[in-house]
């Protein structure tokens, strides 16, 4: 990989972080004790927080209102949504996602997880690994989030003992690896009381690892973005038209995956047209290389036929373009999704017509169990299935790219989004059932 390519990815230090764990395990309290700690709360924030405790009848501030944003969330003492918040310490930036714990907001998750490169996941010391435990760890898994910590919370109500730690890392970590999960950095805490949260603990001096934050500063998050196959799909097509710039032809759009160069011979996809990169412009100046996640303009060689929606991609590891989708799917709206469904498929920049075929297997994240032919998967469900498109996508394997790998069904009726789809197996086993016959009418045969 060039140095240019290796500079600038070491000078880009963000890191987008989601929590998660049970009821209670004290997810938006060890958020706020983070926020708290680092200096990254405003003093009207803070005041805001004292005031709303002192009206509850606490006598310290409660940190975790600086998160529960919701009036029905402090009500109930519970995270619904999911809460984003940004910081910054000398040494990196942070994009936070608290996720909820209860079951029924399994879906809140899965969209705080999505873009994650690592997952924190809070155990009670008292409760250790538990049902909703295991849940999230499975969720993690399947949406491939890198890194995962297990922060062992509420270390002071176990009397700071080594042994309760080290019976839940151990048990947590072998769950995880039976899902694929390699990379399991274990941390004894006390959000309440800040035990190595920000600062270290002195209560617990037996632990020699990192706090939370300085694993969250430090954990290596970069890939090589040269690593990956060049995935570019046009957002915009630039044609000025001007007496400056007569014969302008550019594409804009963000590169997904991968590393573009001028000379590289290249693919259009669905047309499958072939072409070379002429130039690639970049915050208004010529590049020679641009890499993921960049946002540029590509111009080629030859005047072809492109417009939003299209993929551009190197034509030696141009990805096989198909009608026919097998993924698992987490259903994230009120309403069932069956069998026969009439959908909108969004990948990337391209929005095309779908067919449901199948709904194979529904996924029990208690025990990783697949239930065949639930016949349908309401909010909430994780389930596999199979689309029929109306014209050919080029998605990459979800395990090979989250970003080209992932996608959505969308209500044609109304645009509300139904299910946030992973493209292949993820770490659930394909349904060997056929696909079920379904009539094509009104306009959706294919």
């Amino acid at each position: 990989m060039s140095s240019t390519i290796t500079a600038h990815t070491g000078a880009t230090s963000l890191l987008r972080f989601a929590t998660a764990g049970s009821v209670d395990d004290g997810k938006s309290t060890l958020v706020g004790r983070l926020l708290h700690d680092s200096k990254s709360v405003l003093a009207d924030q803070l005041e805001a927080v004292e005031h709303a405790s002192r009206n509850r009848g606490q006598e310290a501030p409660d940190l975790a209102l600086l998160t529960d944003g919701l009036r029905a969330e402090r009500e109930q003492g519970i995270t619904i949504d999911v809460a984003y918040r940004y910081f910054a310490t000398p040494r990196r930036r942070f994009i936070l996602a608290d996720t909820p714990g209860h079951v029924q907001y399994t879906r809140n998750m899965v969209t705080g997880a999505s873009t994650a490169e690592l997952a924190v996941v809070l155990v009670d010391a008292r409760n250790g690994v538990v049902e909703q435990t295991r849940r999230h760890a499975a969720v993690a898994a399947l949406l491939r989030v890198p890194q995962v910590v297990l922060a062992v919370n509420k270390m002071d109500l176990a009397g700071y003992a080594e042994p309760v730690f080290a019976a839940i890392a151990e048990e947590f970590t072998t769950y995880a690896a039976s899902l694929g999960i390699s990379e399991v950095t274990a941390i004894p805490i006390s959000a309440l009381a800040g035990d190595n949260v920000v600062a270290p603990s002195a209560t617990m001096d037996w632990y020699g690892g990192p706090t939370v934050l300085e694993h969250l500063e430090t954990v290596p998050v970069i890939a090589d973005p040269s690593a990956d196959p060049g995935r570019f799909p046009v957002q915009y097509v630039i044609r000025p038209q001007t007496p400056e710039h007569p014969d302008y032809r550019g594409y804009a759009g963000q590169i997904a995956s991968g590393v573009l160069r001028v000379g590289d011979a290249v693919t259009v996809l669905p047309s499958g047209r072939t072409s070379t990169i002429e130039g690639i412009d970049a915050l208004g100046r010529a590049v020679d290389t641009a890499w993921a996640p960049q946002s540029v303009t590509v111009r080629l060689a030859d005047d072809l036929d492109i417009s939003r929606g299209d993929l551009i991609a190197p034509t030696a590891t141009v990805p096989a373009a198909s009608q026919d989708i097998e993924a698992t799917i987490c259903h994230v709206a009120d309403r069932p999704l069956r069998a026969g469904d009439r959908v909108l498929l969004k990948h990337t920049t391209r929005t095309v017509k779908a067919i449901v075929k199948d709904i194979p297997s529904r996924l029990t994240l208690d025990d990783l169990s697949q239930h065949p032919a639930p016949g349908e998967l309401v909010a909430n469900d994780i389930g596999r299935i199979t689309v029929r498109t109306a014209e050919p996508l080029a998605l990459d394997a979800y395990a090979d790219s989250r970003r080209t790998g992932s996608f959505l069904l969308i209500d044609p009726a109304d645009g509300t989004t139904l299910t946030a789809g992973m493209a292949g197996t993820a770490f659930a086993a394909a349904a060997e059932a056929a696909p079920a016959a379904v009539a094509d009418d009104e306009g959706w045969d294919f």
